[in-house]
């Protein structure tokens, strides 16, 4: 019997935790380090190396078969506006339980203190790199989004909007021109658009190897667990809103909206979702996420060419989610107590930082220094989650991809763009 992709993932995902449980406990950390976590980084490599050419061309064919740009506004709309209802639903929902759970009251003050002392320099760094960030004009952001060179943003995954922008304004010239004239140049990115699906099967070949190479590293690597356990609560409470949004909110608005069932969206859009556990990067698995919403999910090339590449880079409910607890906590573990009106603010900044994050790992944190210094949250606090970032990173990076995936799905359905089951032709390689 051959095992579907997503059980290879899974299997190869535990084996990495153990083999990095042993390693680690065996003293031979430099091993794992030296010997096993290369395979992981050229996996994560190969799928940022085809993601900046996927979005490009599977963009420029989707946007081609619109043939109307009165359908490119309704279907833009639609897509930003689910992305914010969501985002604003994860805030809410993280800032919920942080004030019913308060886990920043189970925090001791030797932990507090320890964990202050340990994580200053991380907490710096980001500090710092926020500074920078606060210090640009109101407008700054729409000024980031205008690449002055378009071949140098295709050498950046950090420049995923810079890429989108230049494409959709290619992709409306080519509706606009003569179809006799642009047929030919529509042609080459179809075909070269099936040639990039053909290489992303190749690659995922590799997957249950990079997953098992990155979750061993990820083991030997992680900080003392005696350390982890103060922060048990804290980790629990965001782990608690990611499972509400994954579980409850989606699935109820795919019901509402699409007619999809869990079962069948689930079962889509597992491996890309056990890769974003893995690789912690949206943008590391959008080529993944691509493939599983269009050809297995059956939201049409055009609908998935465009919002998941955005939701890629604008939509992240699982760091929003984060943010919003991990603000209420730090405030909490320092003895500062935040009113109504803070609180409202959290969801607005929280909001926004979100749609700022780049599709890398911890970028989150980065955001997270501008919705402290709102709230009035010193921002020396941040060392107090470091210890546990990284396993909660992977975490919301999955909700990052559930919520790209049922937003397609939804904006799909809203266009007659999505297939019916029965509907659905697998490629297989």
């Amino acid at each position: 019997m051959k095992l579907a992709l997503h059980w290879k993932i899974l299997i190869g995902m535990i084996l990495g935790l153990l083999v990095g449980i042993v390693m680690k406990n065996l003293q031979m950390v430099g091993l794992v380090t030296d010997w096993i976590k290369p395979f992981g980084t050229i996996f994560i490599n190969l799928l940022k190396m085809i993601a900046v050419p996927l979005i490009v061309v599977s963009l420029i064919t989707g946007l081609a078969d619109l043939k109307d740009i009165s359908k490119l506004s309704k279907l833009g709309g639609r897509t930003v506006g689910l992305y914010l209802f969501t985002t604003v639903t994860a805030v809410s929902i993280g800032l919920l339980l942080a004030n019913i759970i308060k886990p920043g009251s189970y925090i001791n003050e030797k932990s507090r203190d320890t964990l202050l002392e340990s994580f200053t320099g991380d907490a710096n760094a980001k500090i710092e790199l926020a500074a920078s960030a606060k210090n640009q004009g109101p407008l700054q952001p729409l000024v980031d989004i205008v690449p002055e060179n378009f071949f140098q943003a295709l050498t950046d995954n950090a420049s995923m909007l810079k890429v989108i922008l230049f494409t959709i304004l290619l992709g409306i010239g080519i509706i606009l021109v003569d179809e006799k004239k642009s047929k030919p140049v529509v042609d080459f990115f179809k075909g070269l658009n099936e040639v990039i699906l053909k290489l992303i099967d190749i690659i995922m070949l590799a997957a249950p190897i990079g997953v098992f190479a990155l979750m061993a590293s990820l083991m030997v690597e992680i900080p003392d667990f005696t350390t982890l356990g103060a922060l048990l609560v804290y980790g629990l409470t965001v782990v608690f809103g990611l499972l509400i949004m994954t579980y409850i909110v989606y699935p109820g608005l795919l019901y509402s909206f699409a007619k999809v069932g869990p079962k069948r969206f689930f079962s889509a859009i597992a491996p890309a979702q056990l890769l974003a556990f893995s690789t912690s990067s949206s943008a590391a698995t959008l080529p993944v996420t691509l493939e599983r919403v269009t050809e297995h999910l059956g939201v049409d090339e055009e609908v998935s060419s465009f919002v998941l590449p955005l939701g890629a880079t604008v939509n992240m409910d699982g760091t929003s989610l984060y943010q919003a607890v991990a603000a209420v906590f730090i405030a909490q573990a320092m003895g500062i107590h935040l009113d109504l009106t803070t609180q409202l603010m959290i969801v607005v900044t929280a909001t926004l930082a979100s749609i700022g994050s780049a599709a890398v790992p911890s970028a989150g944190m980065v955001m997270l220094v501008i919705v402290l210094g709102q709230a009035g949250i010193p921002e020396a606090g941040l060392a107090l989650i470091f210890a546990i970032d990284r396993p909660l990173d992977m975490c919301r990076t999955v909700v990052n991809v559930t919520s790209d995936s049922a937003v397609s799905a939804i904006v799909g359905n809203s266009v007659g763009k999505l297939r019916k089951p029965e509907d659905i032709v697998e490629r297989v390689l």
